[in-house]
């Protein structure tokens, strides 16, 4: 597609930009205009409650205007110093709040894990997230903090995997957190993948350090099933050049089975290969 001598995109095209505003976060589509942006721009940009600072992640794309569903917010302009510097003292400010609601959670005795806090771009509300097991009447404690912060709170309520993702840290593999450093949404996770693994249905073995299920298991549990449509279920009479018997086990990733000898009851490791016949149960 052709591109105008402005940089931007052709008439008939929208230049389509990738913006995120948090690490490892969504990332957002954003009209770029005639901007020559390039990944790591720090840019502002329209958001629902008025404008934000984010960062580049994907490179401006001419988009032909039909394929878009309405029209994308736009990108403002790239960030100045002035801009960096605002945000430097939101971070500040977020600190700083961040000790005072601790304080006033433990004079009130609220069972509330505080996780984070984040000042909106304009400092016109600052968000507070929270882990809690359970409902929370925390309407006191807003009024509290609007008081001495001098602007709007929002009080939201997250869950493990939230928290680990915005406290970050180091898995069992020795790697940072997937959810922390580039995992950008949750996949639905459940034990029936690391049965199809193959792996030890051992809780602890099973959870991440958020409590739950690791998002890992998902990886390479389509992988596994694919594969595993070509073994014989597990149960099934086979014939093999080592043997007729049942399959009692998988090694999908071997693409091999283990076949219990009807003759002398001994198990004799076949790839498909060694099959000869499989019989019906």
């Amino acid at each position: 597609m052709q591109r105008d001598p402005g940089g931007g995109a052709s008439p008939d095209t929208v230049s389509v930009v990738g913006v995120q505003f948090r690490y490892a976060g969504k990332i957002h589509h954003y009209d770029a205009g005639a901007l020559p942006l390039r990944c790591g721009d720090r840019v502002v940009v329209q958001v629902d409650r008025g404008v934000d600072l984010g960062t580049v992640t994907a490179a401006p794309q001419p988009v032909p205007a039909t394929e878009l569903e309405g029209t994308l917010p736009r990108v403002i302009k790239k960030a100045d110093q002035r801009e960096l510097g605002r945000e430097q003292g939101n971070l500040e400010r977020a600190r700083e709040a961040q000790r005072i609601c601790v304080h006033r959670l433990r004079e009130r005795g609220l069972t509330m894990k505080l996780i984070k806090a984040e000042c909106l771009f304009d400092a016109s509300k600052i968000t507070f997230y929270f882990f809690a097991e359970g409902r929370v009447d925390f309407r006191d404690l807003v009024r509290d903090l609007a008081q001495t912060l001098h602007t709007r709170i929002e009080m939201k309520q997250i869950g493990n995997r939230d928290e680990t993702k915005l406290i970050g840290g180091v898995g069992p593999c020795g790697r940072e957190l997937c959810c922390s450093s580039w995992l950008r949404e949750f996949s639905a996770v459940s034990v029936k993948m690391a049965k199809e693994q193959g792996l030890s249905l051992n809780p602890s073995k099973l959870a991440g350090m958020c409590g739950r299920l690791k998002c890992c298991l998902r990886y390479e549990y389509d992988t596994y099933i694919e594969l595993g449509c070509a073994l014989p279920a597990i149960g099934s009479n086979v014939q093999s050049v080592k043997g007729d018997g049942a399959v009692t086990r998988h090694n999908v990733l071997k693409q091999t089975v283990m076949i219990r000898r009807g003759e002398d009851g001994i198990e004799v490791e076949a790839s498909l290969e060694d099959l000869v016949e499989r019989k019906a149960t």
